[in-house]
């Protein structure tokens, strides 16, 4: 049996100068909430600075020391509303802007209207810089990509040459991040939380952080509250637990919620002293439950699948060096001598996904053939169509990132009529917070067409481009997904400077399926639900693809290896 002794923070790779509250009292933590709600509203609504070139960071650096010397809320009040009073009422629009009809998404904005808490100078110039927004499509900070439409957050200062931020600066990140989330975010009204409680739980976290490290992780854990698996502190992920660049060369996953050795990392993994299915326990002699529950914070994801997939990429991670793996192996525990050693991209790459081994198209039998789309060749589809051609299933293996972008290039070949898969939503620049519908996007059909049973292969290693290849070829005539449940983040990516030089990212668009059902969170439901076992993984089997070509031959199939 492990001991669970009580485990320093230190141990579990985080750092020891972790953020730590600053002495704000609740009335200066709620001026300042109220500060950066007006800060990020009149950034993306006054026309002085939608249509101008007015540095907007630089008010708001100015005025919060005069914020937090207020004396009570009323006085904090009436300094927010003298220095919203500097950049002058809003100019009559000609033609103002208006909230269309069916939305996905409507703006979020009756804050403003609240007299009682914001009093009736300040909700009053609010008021009148909402109506008076202009209809022409412009925003000094945002633009929308062309043919594609995530936002593109320009002319925002990443203040680079100041590692630490002061805590002005700081504010400034947790504002800009705040708002961009409240007005440009497609999945906002997926928050479980309260965002303005969001925002007042981090106020004082940001501003009291005490070095570059506890900053970036405070960051890091609010950027993973909104639980897209395309957010995260990009720029920094050195200093997410577990610390350390080294790795002991196995792959894991979790399997039945335990931590599972499921290959080796190029050819020095089998030296590792660990065996294809032990359970990794402890390490160091530290629980892995445990190592778990304090790094979740740090590790943004869409659900708890692909948050446990990115763990468990990380579980070994640590200093060059011997290390202790305690795993349970045939039902004793016994600890393991490993050696974490450097891992080049390749291997690294190989922890994230669950495709067979091997070439790129495979015939698994004379009536299978197998499609890999992490090594798969847009160039090579006719190649692949033509190997595959008289055989009965079609597997299409996406426990992956697809190497080449081949929704249509090989969609087009699964079916026989165009067929809508997907449609997006997107936001509009003269009305920040709605976000509006496109029109159902098509598989166009092309020859030759494949006749068989298409099966298509998916699990939390399917994220992103992997979910919305999916979706496309899903929509081919009786085609079946098997696995489990996807990232359940798709849509395109808008990077977000912050200051300190840093770089985060969230996803820009919404991704739908035709008939307006959602995927963000959810994911890729599969027609038929199959996850690994234990006992398969020590097998040497392959359960999820097996399940799904005896379904389509409506007979058993094994793998040979």
């Amino acid at each position: 049996m492990i001991p669970r002794a009580l485990i320093g923070a230190a141990f579990l790779g985080l750092t020891t100068t972790a953020a730590v509250d600053c002495q704000l009292s609740p009335r200066q933590t709620d001026n300042l909430v109220l500060l950066g709600k007006v800060w990020g509203f009149t950034k993306y609504h006054h026309p002085a600075i939608t249509n101008g070139n007015l540095d907007w960071d630089a008010p708001l650096l100015r005025v919060i020391p005069s914020v937090l010397a207020a004396k009570s809320q009323p006085a904090a009040t009436t300094i927010i509303s003298n220095w919203l009073g500097e950049l002058g009422s809003p100019a009559v629009c000609n033609p103002c802007a208006s909230v269309p009809e069916s939305l996905a998404i409507q703006p979020d904005v009756a804050w403003i209207n609240d007299e009682r808490a914001l009093g009736h100078a300040l909700s009053s110039q609010l008021v009148a810089i909402y109506k008076n927004r202009s209809a022409n499509n412009i925003q000094r900070y945002v633009t929308l990509v062309s043919g594609v439409g995530n936002p593109d957050f320009v002319n925002e200062n990443a203040y680079a040459n100041t590692p630490l931020p002061d805590s002005a600066l700081r504010l400034l990140a947790l504002y800009r991040f705040w708002n961009i989330i409240s007005y440009w975010y497609p999945y906002r009204d997926l928050i479980k939380e309260n965002w303005d409680n969001v925002l007042r739980e981090f106020v004082p976290q940001v501003y009291g952080a005490a070095d570059s490290t506890s900053y970036r992780l405070v960051m890091m854990r609010l950027i993973a509250r909104i639980e897209d698996g395309h957010a995260n502190l990009w720029s920094a992920m050195d200093v997410r637990p577990p610390a350390g660049t080294y790795y002991v060369p196995v792959q894991s996953r979790f399997v039945e919620g335990k931590a599972v050795v499921s290959g080796f990392v190029d050819s020095v993994g089998p030296a590792a002293g660990l065996r294809i299915g032990d359970v990794i326990v402890a390490i160091d002699g530290a629980r892995v439950d445990s190592l778990v529950k304090a790094w979740l914070p740090y590790y943004g994801a869409s659900n708890q699948p692909a948050r446990l997939r990115q763990i468990a990429a990380q579980l070994t991670r640590g200093d060059a060096g011997p290390v202790t793996l305690t795993v349970e192996r045939n039902g004793s525990i016994t600890d393991v001598k490993a050696t974490r050693v450097a891992v080049g991209g390749a291997g690294f790459m190989s922890m994230l996904t669950h495709d067979l081994g091997g070439a790129t198209f495979q015939l698994l039998a004379p009536d299978v053939a197998y499609l890999k789309l992490s090594s798969v060749s847009g160039q090579g589809v006719n190649d692949y169509l033509k190997a595959a051609a008289g055989t009965k299933v079609l597997v299409i293996d996406i426990r992956n990132y697809p190497k080449s972008f081949v929704v249509f290039g090989l969609g087009s070949h699964l079916i026989s009529q165009s067929t809508p898969f997907a449609r997006f939503t997107y936001g509009q620049l003269s009305n920040p917070g709605a976000f509006a519908w496109t029109e159902p996007v098509d598989l166009k059909p092309a020859s030759p067409t494949y006749d068989g049973k298409v099966v298509i292969l998916v699990d939390e290693s399917s994220q992103s481009q992997s979910e919305y290849t999916t979706m496309a070829f899903r929509s081919a005539p009786g085609a079946l997904v098997v696995g489990s449940t996807t990232a359940g983040a798709d849509g395109n990516v808008s990077p977000v400077p912050l200051p300190g030089g840093l770089n985060a990212m969230i996803t820009g668009i919404g991704v739908f399926y035709p008939d307006r059902r959602p995927t963000q969170r959810i994911g890729i439901v599969p027609d038929l639900v199959v996850r690994p076992t234990i006992a398969g993984i020590r097998e040497g089997r392959d359960e999820v693809l097996e399940a799904g070509v005896s379904r389509a031959l409506q007979r058993p199939f094994r793998l040979s290896r």
